[in-house]
């Protein structure tokens, strides 16, 4: 905890900033200063207390603990201790018990809605069986859909039971968790039933003698994102004394920078910046996440991860899928805006950041909006080399035909609206100067997938020429989806005589860490909310960083019209691709693994 001498009252020290376990090195760099204090993170209860809270935030950790208490003095105690001992997990007091959510009520807003069923519901409910809720929480929906609490809860139950197809309807878990969802009728745009919502607010607080912590979710519409906080602000429900409010608003946020910055404005002067949450799913991805783990924990990778050593970097988000029911939807928003402007360049800034000064959230968002704020903004000339955009026709898809773009529901029969976005990127930096960044995103491709692929640099001299052992040969995969895992690929020879080269793979599963299946990324996302973490949340700077990039592309492609717009058949990719890349994408000598 750093602090300032200079202002003081009796021994009492103002603190300037807070730092939540740092390394060793930068420990050391803090206590030389003798401006920090080091925090040893006492804490005092009875044994009482804290093997109540173990068992019910570490049960596994809990009962290790009393098998060891119940072999100390017998001759069983040192082999137990050894056993039991090595199997429990790393978990720290603070982030098992200490740092648990607070009391609270989430109130999500166009709770009718598919959003509300399929992911924000089923992901509670994993969290509560988990019992990472807290244990005092209420869930209330709010939408203009007029259901009973009854009725609601029983789409709900559905929701959670697709979800998890082993789960029994009569499971008592999920009637104890059900009682704790309600459900009102609420016209967001009639500002007189805002008053209605805050009855029904206090009257669930003081039934459950909640404390005065509030979740707002806007599951919505964007056009309701300036409605609704505006309703909240009158009723006075977006304020209080005692507690905290905090918003969470999906994407899109804007649709351009002038939108986004008054979008931004309008919270800001409702809601304090650090309780605006930004959520993008793709980040509550485990192998998003671990990104950061895989550069700054290994000294394998590290020192490699800059323009001296990688070659070209290529994110990949592909779905087999057409608009569907969004045509409407898609028609005003496209690929670029749908996907580029916020899931990819995120996951471009992870891998591009800089290494934070502190694993806290104000640290880690300050390199991503570093990131966004670096990168190079495209001439006319260079949109038209290096971007391409195209738009899907009829084809293939797993041997089942489909329908163009412009025969799905709602879209314009002469749409130029793009569904597919190819990008050659650069970044103006010290880090990443002269080396590209290929962002590939399109419905209707032929595969399902997400995925980041770092291609090294070949040796300095090709001792096997024609052989798998130049740039597209050396890889790391960092998987996404549909399976989240890791690869590295590399040449090497083929045993028998001479000197045959081919690429092999080292293959990581996520999955193989733990017997647990790998949490949903609405379940880290809504548990980050609930505790006040925003690391995994985009800031307003951000935001409007990668606005300020993509908006010169919208509106050169809004001049240019069909100028420019590639047709590909639904399961191929545009040819126009093969102009990005002045390089091969793939090993020619080991198509097979790629």
């Amino acid at each position: 905890m750093k602090f300032n001498p200079d202002e003081s009252e009796g021994n009492a020290f103002v603190a300037e900033r807070f730092v939540e376990k740092p390394s060793l090195e930068v420990a050391k760099e803090y206590l030389e200063t003798e401006e920090y204090l080091w925090n040893s993170g006492m804490f005092v209860w009875k044994v009482s207390t804290i093997l109540k809270n173990m068992k019910k935030f570490l049960p596994d950790t809990y009962e290790g603990l009393l098998e060891i208490q119940n072999a100390i003095g017998t001759e069983q105690q040192d082999m137990v201790l050894e056993n039991v001992f090595s199997k429990f997990e790393a978990e720290s007091i603070d982030y098992g018990i200490m740092e648990k959510a607070d009391a609270q009520m989430l109130l999500i807003f166009g709770a009718s809605g598919d959003l509300t069923t399929r992911k924000l519901i089923p992901a509670l409910y994993e969290l509560y069986v988990r019992n990472l809720l807290p244990e005092n929480f209420v869930i209330l929906g709010a939408a203009r859909t007029v259901l009973t609490d009854n009725e609601f809860r029983r789409k709900q139950c559905d929701g959670i039971l697709t979800s998890q197809k082993e789960l029994s309807a009569k499971d008592a878990r999920l009637s104890l968790f059900l009682k704790r969802v309600y459900y009102m009728g609420f016209d967001t745009q009639n500002t007189d039933e805002y008053e209605t919502l805050k009855n029904r607010v206090e009257e669930l607080q003081n039934l459950y003698s909640l404390p005065d912590n509030i979740v707002f979710y806007m599951a919505t519409p964007p056009e309701m994102y300036e409605v609704i906080p505006l309703g909240l602000q009158k009723c006075g429900l977006a304020y209080t004394s005692d507690g905290f409010r905090r918003i969470v608003v999906e994407k899109p946020f804007g649709t351009d920078i002038k939108s986004a910055k008054h979008l931004t404005r309008l919270l800001e002067s409702i809601f304090d910046e650090h309780d605006i949450y930004r959520i993008d799913h793709y980040l509550g991805k485990e192998t998003v996440q671990n990104i950061l783990v895989l550069r700054f924990s290994n000294g394998i990778f590290e020192p490699l991860w800059n323009r001296n050593y990688i070659d070209h970097v290529e994110i990949v988000s592909s779905e087999t899928l057409g608009i569907g029911n969004r045509g409407g939807y898609y028609e005003s928003s496209g690929a670029l805006r749908d996907m580029v402007q916020n899931h990819l360049l995120q996951l471009m800034a992870f891998i591009a950041m800089e290494p934070p000064v502190a694993f806290d959230p104000e640290s880690i968002r300050d390199e991503i909006a570093k990131v966004f704020k670096s990168l190079h903004h495209y001439t006319p000339e260079e949109m038209q080399e290096q971007i391409v955009r195209g738009q899907y026709t009829a084809g293939t898809i797993a041997g089942e035909s489909v329908q163009g773009y412009r025969d799905e529901k709602n879209v314009s029969g002469d749409s130029v609206r793009e569904t597919y976005v190819a990008m050659k990127i650069e970044l103006d930096n010290w880090r990443w100067a002269g080396t590209p960044f290929y962002i590939y995103t399109g419905k209707r491709l032929s595969e399902k997938k997400t995925e980041i692929i770092i291609h090294f640099k070949s040796t300095p001299q090709q001792l096997f020429v024609g052989q798998c052992s130049g740039s597209s040969c050396n890889q790391l995969i960092i998987r996404v989806q549909p399976n989240e895992s890791i690869a590295l690929r590399f040449g090497l020879k083929i045993p028998g005589s001479g000197f045959e080269v081919r690429q092999v793979s080292m293959d990581f599963l996520y999955s193989s860490l733990s017997d647990k299946k790998l949490p949903d990324a609405y379940e880290r996302l809504l548990l980050d909310v609930m505790l006040g973490d925003s690391t995994l949340y985009s800031r307003a700077d951000a935001q409007e960083a990668s606005w300020n990039f993509i908006d010169p592309i919208i509106k050169n492609w809004v001049k240019r019209r069909k100028d420019g717009l590639a047709f590909y058949a639904s399961g191929s990719d545009p040819e126009e691709i093969d102009r990005l890349m002045p390089h091969d994408k793939k090993c020619n000598c080991c198509n097979e693994m790629m």
